[in-house]
Order: structure tokens, then C-alpha cells, then sequence
């Protein structure tokens, strides 16, 4: 077969995929993608996140370049880099907690059920929280009773600790907001769970416990958690917090080989913002449109700084070259 017939060599693949997974910020820690792993985009491994398809995606180095010239004439002898910068646009065409997050610059907010006084555009004063019980897990959640009569099937709930003046970042398994001084956020003791990531859909509810459709983002809650409901997501412009996640762009193989581009470090970058996609005359879907600056890690390789790993997964019996 001629260089010009080799369709193995020829990656074709469907909608762009785009996957997170959780950032220990306190450690500057990503989620690390294995390509010797294998990677199923249809069943991705945990903590991977699956948010759908993307459009649009756009990825650009802003790295610069240095050179070392010598001679009197002052030829090109050696290049360096000054810095290693990278950044990746694209539209999520899902709407969802965690695509709403990562369009937004700052934290993501859960609005509480509210008792309906002191009205707040980030959601008024709550319905006071309920304790769990011992045994809850990320999927099932202990509760009495009286408890268990105040959500129904369908409902979305958010489960965490109180506040009481702890600072850093804050939220269980995911961090969802940073405090520097409690006296920001006036102790407010459910503003832990308005930030939070352990938040899911209830499936099922029996007599002594509720289930959820999936397991909590955050894993399983501490002891000490409390549970609310959830009525919506808000973000905010303006605000000061970063998001930062591992992401994984996948271009599913159709034919030739698979496309991967992961980065371990993503900071949003710009603020909230949209774009319309049209269906007909009067009808259109809105996306959201997000903007990252890639962070650089150390590849314990080599000890060599990276801002993202571009992954070729050839086709089976593809030609090297």
C-alpha cells in the first residue's frame, strides 16, 4: 500500500469528549491520566467526570522563545524557553453543576432551600440542615425519620460540614471556595455546603435512609456532615476564587487511531460568558463558553516542567510512520 492509502494513520473521530477530575490544591496534586492505562470514554475510571461533548475547542501555546547566538555575526547557536504557558477555549454544549463551575472564574455556589426571609441573589436564608447517621456513605445517606419527610424523590441535596471559622480551601474531597478570614463569609455555618461538590439526586428513599442516583462527587461525608436541599447553582462574576481542575479531551476513535489532550492544571481564565447555537428560525440552544490558562507540573520522568501531554493511541496494525 502506497504512503498516500493508509486510513489506519488517519485519526477520524466523533464529538470532542471532555472529561475532569479533581485538583488537591492544598498539594498543587492533580488527577493523573495514564495513557499505558487504557482510557473508555464510555465508562471513564473514577475520578474522572464525564461532561459531555464540547465545541469549538481551541488550544494555544503562548510559550515563549529564547535563542543563544554567538559569532560575529551573531548566528542561531542554541533555543531556549522563557516560559511554558498554554490555553485551551471551548464550549460546553451541556449545562450542569460542574459545567458551570469550570465557564465560571470563581466558586460555584449551591442555592439552599430557603425558609423565604432574607432574600440573597446567592439564595436567601436556608432551611436549617439535617443531621446524618452513622453508616452514610457517598451513596446512601442515614437519616430518622422526621428527616427523611423533608426531601422527596428527585430532589437535589448537598451534604457537608458546617463552617465554624476554618480557613484555606474549603469543601469536602473538591475544593470549592478558598477563605482567608472567617470573618468574610461572617460565619455562616452553612457556607461550607453552599460551595460544596457533594451534591447528588435522590434515587430512592426507605426508612432509615435515602440513595442517590450516583455517588458523591466528594466522596464519602464525614461524620460530622449535615445535609440540605438544592433548588439551583449560581456563579458570580467579580469574585476572587480560581477554579482549577485536571481535564482530558478525548476525540473518540470512529477510525484510525485515538486523540487524547490532557492537562493536569487548569485554571479558568476568563469570566462567565455564552454562546448561541442555532436549531431553527426561532429556536437556539446556549452553550457555555470556557476559557483556561494551563498550569505547569513536574513530569517525575525527567523533572521537566509540562503544561499538557498530547496522547496518540494508534489503530490496531498501524503503520509506525
Amino acid at each position: 500500500m502506497s504512503t498516500s492509502e493508509r486510513p489506519e494513520m488517519v485519526p477520524v473521530s466523533g464529538r470532542a469528549r471532555m472529561f475532569f477530575a479533581p485538583v488537591q490544591r492544598d498539594q498543587d496534586s492533580p488527577t493523573i491520566f495514564d495513557p499505558s492505562a487504557g482510557f473508555d470514554p464510555d465508562a471513564p475510571a473514577s475520578p474522572w467526570i464525564d461532561l459531555g461533548w464540547v465545541e469549538n475547542v481551541k488550544r494555544s501555546a503562548t510559550a515563549k522563545m529564547g535563542s543563544v547566538r554567538t559569532g560575529p555575526q551573531g548566528e542561531t547557536r542554541a533555543q531556549f524557553r522563557l516560559q511554558g504557558e498554554a490555553r485551551l477555549s471551548l464550549d460546553f454544549r451541556q449545562w450542569g453543576k460542574l459545567q458551570m463551575a469550570l465557564a465560571s472564574s470563581t466558586q460555584h455556589m449551591n442555592v439552599l432551600a430557603s425558609d423565604g426571609t432574607v432574600p440573597q441573589p446567592s439564595g436567601g436564608h436556608p432551611i436549617p440542615a439535617v443531621t446524618l447517621g452513622a453508616g452514610s456513605s457517598a451513596q446512601t445517606l442515614a437519616l430518622d425519620a422526621v428527616s427523611l419527610a423533608k426531601f422527596a424523590v428527585g430532589d437535589l441535596v448537598v451534604v457537608d460540614v458546617d463552617y465554624s471559622t476554618q480557613t484555606g480551601y474549603i469543601g469536602t474531597g473538591v475544593s470549592g471556595a478558598y477563605v482567608a478570614n472567617g470573618a468574610d463569609v461572617q460565619y455562616d455555618p452553612d457556607y461550607v455546603r453552599r460551595v460544596s461538590y457533594n451534591v447528588g439526586r435522590v434515587a430512592q428513599i426507605g426508612s432509615t435512609s435515602l440513595t442517590l442516583e450516583q455517588p458523591l462527587l466528594g466522596g464519602a461525608p464525614l461524620p460530622s456532615a449535615k445535609q440540605q436541599k438544592v433548588v439551583a447553582f449560581v456563579d458570580r462574576e467579580g469574585a476572587s476564587f480560581f477554579q482549577e481542575w485536571s481535564g482530558l479531551i478525548v476525540l473518540p476513535q470512529r477510525c484510525g487511531g485515538t486523540v487524547c489532550f490532557y492537562y493536569p492544571r487548569l485554571q479558568s481564565a476568563a469570566v462567565s460568558a455564552e454562546t448561541t447555537h442555532a436549531i431553527a428560525d426561532d429556536v437556539h440552544s446556549t452553550a457555555l463558553h470556557a476559557e483556561f490558562m494551563a498550569m505547569p507540573v513536574k513530569d517525575s520522568v525527567d523533572s521537566e516542567q509540562v503544561v499538557c501531554y498530547r496522547v496518540y493511541l494508534p489503530a490496531k496494525n498501524a503503520p509506525m510512520y
